[in-house]
Formats: C-alpha cells, structure tokens, sequence
C-alpha cells in the first residue's frame, strides 16, 4: 500500500501557526511582487477567490477587513516543510518528498493503514501545528485520489483508505478526469472531447485506446487507476542543474545595483549546492527585459562559463557570476528578470588538477566555518561585499517574519 501526505493550503497553514489570528478568516498568500494568489484558506475559497486572482482585484476587500492577505514567505514554508517532513519520517523509514507540501509513503506492511494515517495525522499537526490530509489505496496514482478525499469531507478524520474494489470505483466516479495525477492542462480538453468526464470513465476504455491517445505516460495513469502499481516510491536523484532568479517590482537600469542581485542568486545556490553536497562547474546568467512592455526598449541575452574545478564556494561563483553580467550587460535599458543558472553538478569529491591554484581543502575548511555562522545567525550573517537582499528589490508589503530561521524575528512573549 502507498500513502500521500498532503499539507492542507500549506503557506495559508504555516501563515497561520503563528498568527492564530488567522484561523477561521479568509486568508490568501500573493506571489512574488505581491503579483497574484497562489494560496487561500477554505473560507477564501468559498468567498469565490480563485487560484492565480491578481492582487489588485482583492484590494478593495482587504480594506475593508473581509480578507487577510500574506506575501509569499518561502524561506518559512521551506522550513515548515522540512519539519513536517522530519516527522513523518520517524513514522515511515521510506518517503518520497514529492513537494513542498506532499510526499509519497511506503505502508507495506502496516496492519491498520486507516488508524495509521489518522494517528499520523494527528501528531503532524500536533508536533508543526500543519494540518494534513493523508490518501491510502494500492497505486500512488489511487493514494492522490483518496488524499483529495480525506482532505474534501471530514467524515474521513483525515486520512482516506481506497482498499476494496467497490470503494476504487465509487472514488473514480466522483473524481473529474482533470483531477487525476498525470493528466495535465494540455490532455485534459481532449479526453473532455472524447466523452471522459471521470476518471472512472477512463478505466472503461481499452489498453489500445490509452496508449494511442495518451502515449507511454497515460498507459502508466490508466494502469493505476485500475489498481496495477506500476509507478513506484522513488529517492529523488540529485539535481542536474540549479537556478535561482526573480523578476522585479521596478525595472533595474544600475550596473552595480543588478551586479548585487545576481550575486545573491548566484550564493542562494551555492547554498543548495552544499546541502546536497554537490559542485557545479558551468555557471550561466542571464537577464531580460520586461517583455509584457512592448514599447519599451527590449534587450535579452545569456552568457555561461566552465569553471576550471566544480566547486561550490559562493565567492567563487560569485565573481564568475559577475564577469558574466559584465560582459552583457547593455546600458540604457531596464532590466524586468535576471537569474543564474549552475549545470555540470557533480556529487561528493571534487575533482581538481595540477594547476589548480587554490588550496581545497582549506577552502572546504572556511565553507564549513561559514555554514555553521549562518545556521546559527542566519542566511544573511556572512556575505561575500557584492551581495544585497533579493527581497529588497521586491515587493513584499505583507510578508511575515521568519518565525524559525531568523533569531531577530522569532516570536517574544511578553
């Protein structure tokens, strides 16, 4: 048997455990810049505000107190993720984090998967304070289905077990084929086109049909749906590749101020390089305009250099990241995004050669001296003199503090 953990409205959730206020009330969490709602509380969703709803339509009612309203605080739901995750891990010894909010559980052999995944449950929200919803059936495809259940009606007490073939095709019937996993925004239209409302209606049809249609991957949906494992629980393999870029709430037109933006990118990650204990040696940045402003002069372009040794020294990165904007960088435009992008990432030891000018092992010395400030102090203690904050150059007007990273923002009781 598979499990799926989902945290429900997971940034509405981690907004509210520290401000109980929040509970009950119409909450939604914006994008970056403030741009549109990526997330809403139950009772916003009733009030009839959709996914992806910009800003600017909502204002009125935050005025006047009928909505809360957050901005996106990743560093936070980051950290909530992986104490949820750290939790059910002393619960299940395999987990696929599939998200930032889901992961997939291995329950072979667990004699009472319903009183499982409520006890589960139960201790998730316990421990972090994150409500969750968890699906149970024999397919990872069927545990998505059962997780939306368990997350729509509380008659299930949060977890939702498919075990019986009479509970599979009651749940394929009353879930809408653009509900099921696997079946995207492009595929679903056309399966509408061809009379598949349900999932369940797509069970009905033949081995033949799917894989004409749906190819490979929609053969692999069908199966699961009707009850054959064939997606199994996965580790995620490291990352190829790694970016971090942002666009701007104003058009950046100084060299020196984007110089400091793309450094903080290019130390965001050398960050994640070091949590996965990996290198990089190919580093690429670009920039663009703002595309979406037709009459304004537009400019894009990208340029990437190998490193000599995979490495994951922010100041290294940083100032190979440097020599790539200046070399094209154009004056007199604005600049909408920017980004690096690190490629060629290897895993454990670096390979260096015999003209390699730095001393690795001192370095990796300095690099640990450096994790360990910032673990203690936060993100921002140590920086290399090129850097700025990147949430400076955004709007953010209603984020909250970083309860759990940040020991200047953590919560005082008085």
């Amino acid at each position: 048997m598979f499990g799926l953990v989902d945290c429900n409205n997971f940034f509405v959730s981690c907004e509210r455990v520290f401000a109980p206020r929040l509970a009950g009330r119409p909450v939604v969490v914006l994008s970056n810049n403030d741009g549109c709602v990526i997330s809403r509380s139950n009772e916003a969703k009733r009030m009839g505000i959709k996914m992806g709803e910009p800003f600017f339509h909502l204002r009125d009612r935050v005025r006047k107190g009928e909505v809360d309203v957050c901005s996106s605080n990743y560093v936070l739901y980051a950290d909530m993720s992986r104490r949820v995750m750290s939790v059910i891990r002393r619960f299940v010894p395999r987990i696929e984090v599939y998200s930032i909010d889901e992961c997939f559980l291995d329950l072979e052999g667990v004699p009472d998967p319903e009183a499982f995944g409520r006890r589960l449950a139960a201790t998730v929200r316990q421990w972090t304070g994150i409500p969750v919803s968890v699906g149970v059936a024999p397919t990872k495809t069927l545990a998505k289905v059962a997780s939306k259940f368990a997350k729509k009606y509380e008659g299930y007490h949060s977890c939702c077990v498919i075990d019986s073939e009479a509970k599979r095709i009651k749940a394929l019937q009353l879930t809408p084929i653009g509900d099921v996993w696997g079946v995207g925004r492009r595929l679903q239209p056309t399966l509408l086109l061809h009379g598949v409302k349900t999932a369940y209606d797509l069970t009905q049809w033949s081995e033949r049909r799917v894989r004409g249609l749906m190819a490979l991957p929609g053969l692999h949906t069908w199966r699961e749906l009707r009850g054959q494992a064939v997606i199994s629980l996965e580790t995620p393999a490291k990352k190829k590749s790694l970016t971090a870029s942002r666009s701007f709430k104003q058009p950046v037109t100084d060299y020196e101020e984007l110089r400091s933006l793309v450094a903080d990118f290019a130390s965001h990650c050398a960050d994640r390089l070091r949590c996965e204990g990996s290198a990089a040696r190919t580093v690429t940045v670009y920039i663009r305009t703002d595309r979406f402003r037709p009459e304004l002069p537009q400019y894009a372009n990208a340029a990437s250099v190998k490193m000599s040794v995979a490495t994951s020294d922010l100041r290294e990165l940083a100032a190979a990241s440097s020599r790539l904007l200046r070399s094209i960088w154009r004056d007199g435009y604005g600049y909408k995004k920017a980004g690096v992008l690190l490629t060629d990432i290897s895993v454990g030891g670096v390979q260096t050669h015999l003209f390699d000018g730095v001393d690795r092992e001192r370095q990796q010395r300095l690099l640990d001296a450096v994790d360990a400030v910032r673990r203690k102090n936060g993100a921002g203690a140590i920086r290399v003199a090129t850097q700025r904050d990147v949430l400076g150059a955004m709007r953010h007007e209603h984020r909250s503090p970083c309860y759990t990273t940040n020991l200047n923002e953590v919560i005082k009781v008085r």
